[in-house]
């Protein structure tokens, strides 16, 4: 199951549905549209690479608005499907991969800092457990992250962010803020799970 974060509920939505009706009018399908998205998101990387902080944030947060639309289409379609949302998520981690990279790349050439693969492997793997702790969350117990603190930094967050960053150059710091608040959120789902699991039991006589 996927829920809207704040920004694909008061950003993201207002892009995605008008192209998602557009589109539907075509014969693309959601799975098409998915892989248009990774496609996006990971032409990301060679932007970056090449200079273009710019070119590589707007693709990236261009990537976020079209991820939006398969789902649009899907439901206007009639399309939905188990396999087309476990398609979607793992392009999206590909796609967040790659976008990384990316910015690793610019930040080691462009900003001279040699030490940003650390904070770009934090910010990749926080990235990751978000996306992941969710999933595993709702598939191996009753607790969801639909609210609160424990929601925070979905996808949407997180590439909003990277391309606010990129626009004004400060990549470096985007990854080192991306590497502190995801790997924070982690942790907090964590406690917040243990708490309504086993916290409980644990007053027990």
């Amino acid at each position: 199951m996927s829920y809207d974060g704040l920004v694909s509920r008061h950003l993201n939505r207002r892009f995605s549905r008008p192209m998602a009706r557009w589109l539907a009018r075509t014969g693309l399908t959601p799975n098409q549209v998915s892989f248009l998205s990774f496609l996006i998101g990971f032409s990301s990387l060679p932007a970056y690479a090449l200079g273009g902080n710019v070119l590589g944030g707007l693709l990236a947060q261009l990537s976020s608005v079209v991820d939006g639309v398969d789902g649009e289409i899907a439901r206007l379609k009639g399309m939905e499907s188990s396999f087309g949302a476990f398609f979607d998520a793992i392009l999206d981690r590909y796609a967040d991969a790659a976008i990384v990279l990316g910015m690793i790349f610019w930040a080691q050439r462009y900003e001279a800092r040699p030490e940003a693969w650390f904070f770009g492997f934090l910010a990749l793997s926080g990235s990751l457990l978000v996306s992941y702790s969710r999933a595993r969350a709702e598939a191996s117990t009753t607790v969801e992250f639909r609210s609160g603190i424990a929601s925070l930094f979905s996808r949407d967050v997180r590439l909003l962010m990277v391309m606010i960053g990129s626009l004004v150059g400060q990549i470096y710091l985007t990854l080192a803020l991306l590497a502190v608040f995801t790997n924070l959120i982690v942790l907090h789902r964590l406690l917040y799970v243990w708490r309504c699991l086993e916290g409980p039991k644990s007053k027990d006589p």
